[in-house]
């Protein structure tokens, strides 16, 4: 690792905190933040670094934001995608995916994945499968609110194998640990 131990971590805690809160107004900090916080056990001077920087970042873009705009378009759609072996310190990857009502962004998430994925394909499945269940989130609490959606929800995917896999319902025995990911989009799907 670069840098030397900071040698009060309360004060990296703090900032990284701030800009955790942060995220909620401003999506286009959330993947250098969530980059931030995975040293938040044993931060160093190039961590603080990195944090200073994206303070210096949100200073320069103070008027930028999210806008909701009214729209009759009540069609719930969500963006998946995944880095295949993103992090160099173990090789995971980041599942990237946002959700919409209209032309409205309801929710985002930048999740580092629980396991190593060996393929690309494999990486973007479990992504499409983690937009897949907070989308269904979103059915259940537009069906519990009253609120009817004028079509069924849609997922827009950048990896043709993932499509294939979500489609075809013959495993292979090198797909057997994602399985319940097979199973959970394909359920979804019919």
């Amino acid at each position: 690792m670069d840098g030397d131990p900071i040698s009060d971590p309360s004060t990296y805690h703090s900032m990284v905190g701030g800009l955790s809160y942060l995220t909620l107004t401003q999506p286009d900090i959330a993947y250098a933040v969530n980059q931030v916080c995975q040293y938040m056990h044993k931060p160093r001077s190039t961590h603080l670094q990195a944090v200073k920087r994206i303070y210096s970042y949100i200073k320069g873009t103070i008027e930028h934001g999210i806008p909701f705009r009214s729209s009759i378009d009540f069609s719930l759609h969500g963006f998946s995608d995944a880095d295949w072996a993103g992090s160099l310190d173990d090789r995971r990857s980041t599942t990237g995916a946002c959700i919409f009502l209209g032309p409205n962004l309801l929710t985002w998430t930048a999740i580092k994945q629980s396991t190593v994925s060996r393929s690309s394909s494999k990486a973007e499945y479990r992504a499409l499968a983690t937009t897949a269940a907070e989308l269904r989130w979103f059915c259940y609490l537009f069906r519990e609110l009253g609120i009817p959606l004028h079509s069924p929800p849609c997922i827009f995917v950048d990896n043709v194998s993932a499509l294939h896999m979500a489609a075809n319902p013959v495993f292979h025995a090198r797909t057997r640990h994602i399985e319940v990911d097979y199973h959970f989009v394909r359920e979804l799907l019919a």
